[in-house]
């Protein structure tokens, strides 16, 4: 099951965040700062899988943009990452070659698709 879905800039700015567990704004905060600290510092040549508290972040760089995934710790992490690469090429066809400004300017647009 999926817990969040996360979309950071290499700075750690947050340009979109999914909640599908209820989770404080603090908590919201701290576990978005986590994962960017987790995924950022990771060497290209690891796996995009790493275990995060009792679940597990799949993650994938596309240009300047993290996507992130938390999922149980059972979950197939092929299948998510697929699932990343699914949404971004769902994103660039309806912006024509997304950008991180899109998601910015049209975060609306953006929720809805997940």
């Amino acid at each position: 099951m999926i817990r969040f879905i996360l979309l950071q800039n290499r700075q750690g700015k947050t340009r979109l965040a999914k909640y599908y567990v209820p989770l404080e704004d603090s908590e919201k905060h701290k576990v978005e700062y986590e994962v960017h600290r987790l995924v950022v510092n990771r060497d290209p040549k690891f796996t995009n899988f790493v275990e995060f508290r009792t679940h597990k972040v799949i993650y994938r760089r596309y240009a300047g943009l993290f996507f992130s995934l938390c999922v149980d710790i059972t979950d197939n992490e092929l299948a998510y990452l697929e699932c990343i690469h699914l949404f971004v090429e769902i994103l660039d066809h309806f912006f024509s070659n997304v950008c991180e400004l899109d998601l910015v300017f049209n975060f609306h647009k953006v929720l809805v698709l997940p």
